[in-house]
């Protein structure tokens, strides 16, 4: 098990562990955001939504609506704010799992929301909105990560631009190229690759959460999480041995 993901989450990267990693992380965002819907009736990875509700809510004179949109905003920009202190709080200790302690992070988040699920029935109008701000927080974690990592190659929450710039390299791949003198058009097909794989497992990640949450409730998310640790377990390891535990 430990060879199979070993170096996806290591320090010394390479273009295949990314995408690798990239892979496994849309999905885990397509779930949580996708049960988070069914669990509290709002998308959070969407932060153009976000804001364009915020902004038609303060029109309308919903005031309390606008702060809790300004709040699970704040909440994704603090979680990626927190990706990028952990990152380079590693970096400078030259841990190998310095990648994968903003991973460790979210692990814990999705525990918390699949472990103490059951209270957000009971005590709904205190634990639904702080449950949007958690699921926020997750999302910018999430997606600095991937991004840091990849030097912004990959993101796995902004569909909207993954399907942009599938549509750019399909409109090259389609274009006839009838001028020989000049340099033809040319898709990136590696690029391609990744955007369609990406889109995939954001969207496969989406029907498995919502068939999770449907059948067992927040206890959906456990696996996610679990499954995060098990991508940090390898480098963390490394570094506890190194500082002689």
């Amino acid at each position: 098990m430990f060879a199979l993901i070993r170096g996806w989450t290591d320090v010394d990267r390479s273009t295949r562990a990314n995408v690798r990693l990239g892979a496994v992380l849309a999905f885990v965002a397509g779930a949580a955001n996708a049960g988070g819907f069914l669990a509290v009736g709002q998308y959070t990875s969407h932060m153009t939504g976000m804001l364009s509700s915020v902004a038609d809510h303060l029109v309308l004179g919903h005031l309390a609506l606008a702060l809790a949109g300004l709040a699970s905003l704040a909440a994704f920009l603090l979680g990626a704010m927190t990706t990028a202190v952990m990152v380079n709080w590693g970096l400078r200790r030259q841990l190998r799992s310095a990648y994968g302690l903003p991973l460790l992070a979210e692990s814990a988040a999705l525990l918390v929301f699949g472990l103490f699920g059951a209270a957000i029935n009971l005590f709904a109008p205190l634990f639904v909105p702080l449950t949007v701000v958690l699921l926020c927080f997750i999302m910018g974690l999430q997606n600095a990560v991937i991004t840091k990592i990849s030097k912004a190659e990959i993101r796995t929450t902004h569909v909207t631009g993954l399907v942009t710039d599938l549509g750019i390299e399909l409109g090259k791949l389609f274009y006839v190229n009838r001028h020989p003198g000049r340099a033809p058009v040319l898709a990136n097909r590696d690029r391609l690759r990744i955007q369609g794989l990406l889109i995939g497992c954001f969207f496969a990640g989406g029907v498995a959460g919502a068939l999770g949450f449907k059948s067992v409730g927040y206890a959906s998310t456990v696996p996610l999480a679990l499954m995060l640790s098990l991508l940090t377990l390898r480098p963390l390891l490394d570094d506890l041995r190194r500082a002689g535990w």
